[in-house]
């Protein structure tokens, strides 16, 4: 008997990136992990990260049409990022 095939997760789905989601991360689709995991490196690399509150993402003129002209909570990101992916 065949092992079964794992069902892939809801989050293993490749989706459609908004353009401006597609600025930061590269084109798609793309997984929603490796978009988070791509955010993330972004972040990292250009410092966006409050250095005395690192849960605060801070905005730059790429993340603004994302996460807004303020920033926003680290925890908060993942939902203004839904909002780029279809």
């Amino acid at each position: 008997m065949a092992p079964k095939k794992k069902a892939t997760s809801a989050f293993m789905k490749p989706v459609n990136l908004s353009k401006e989601l597609e600025a930061i991360v590269g084109k798609g689709p793309m997984p929603r992990t490796q978009v988070v995991k791509k955010i993330w490196v972004y972040i990292k690399k250009h410092k966006r990260q409050d250095p005395e509150n690192k849960r605060m993402i801070l905005s730059d003129d790429k993340l603004a049409p994302i996460i807004g002209k303020k920033g926003c909570d680290m925890f908060k990101m993942t939902k203004a990022l839904s909002k780029h992916l279809s």
